[in-house]
């Protein structure tokens, strides 16, 4: 068992909409030195496999700014406070991309960078999802929704068109489940 890190101080550095972020000061269990660690305080993701009956996946392309480019993606975001993970995956799939499912379930759950954030990423299956009006987006967002055949999944991750490590693990456990 690896032994646990003590923290004698947390500092509150930044915070913004979108997350916090803090320095720890811990001491080492084998050393006892003291050594400084930033961490990034988020809410947790959810991301939706949403599955047609046609067994076609419902992708988005947008900008990320990280990056400065355009990526292709599945819905999902942010877990309001007041929101279950659940209510979140089924809210995200509705504004990104206008469609609903009466048939979801959890399929898996990441922790993105526990390295450096709090955070847990909530994977979604949306079986026979179908469209039930257009998409609304945030005011941040200018999201292009777009079909795929859930067989050229893994081509298009292979290809680099996809490359989101947290879609790439979304992709993971929805294969994962398909196998059961």
């Amino acid at each position: 068992m690896i032994k646990k890190w003590k923290i004698i101080k947390s500092e509150p550095l930044s915070s913004n909409r979108v997350f916090s972020t803090r320095k720890d000061t811990s001491v080492s269990p084998i050393t006892g030195e003291e050594h400084e660690f930033f961490v990034i305080e988020a809410p947790d993701w959810v991301n939706v496999v949403a599955v047609t009956d046609r067994d076609e996946v419902l992708l988005i392309r947008q900008y990320r700014h990280g990056i400065e480019s355009e990526t292709i993606e599945i819905p999902g975001g942010c877990i309001d406070r007041a929101e279950t993970p659940l209510e979140a995956a089924k809210r995200e799939l509705l504004e990104e991309t206008g469609y609903v499912s009466d048939d979801w379930s959890c399929i898996g759950e990441v922790i993105p960078n526990p390295a450096i954030q709090t955070n847990t990423c909530y994977t979604f299956l949306a079986a026979g999802s179908r469209k039930e009006r257009e998409p609304y987006f945030d005011t941040t967002e200018y999201i292009v929704t777009f079909k795929a055949p859930v067989r050229d999944i893994p081509k298009l991750v292979l290809e680099k068109r996809i490359t989101h490590s947290l879609v790439v693990s979304a992709f993971y456990w929805f294969g994962l489940h398909s196998r059961k």
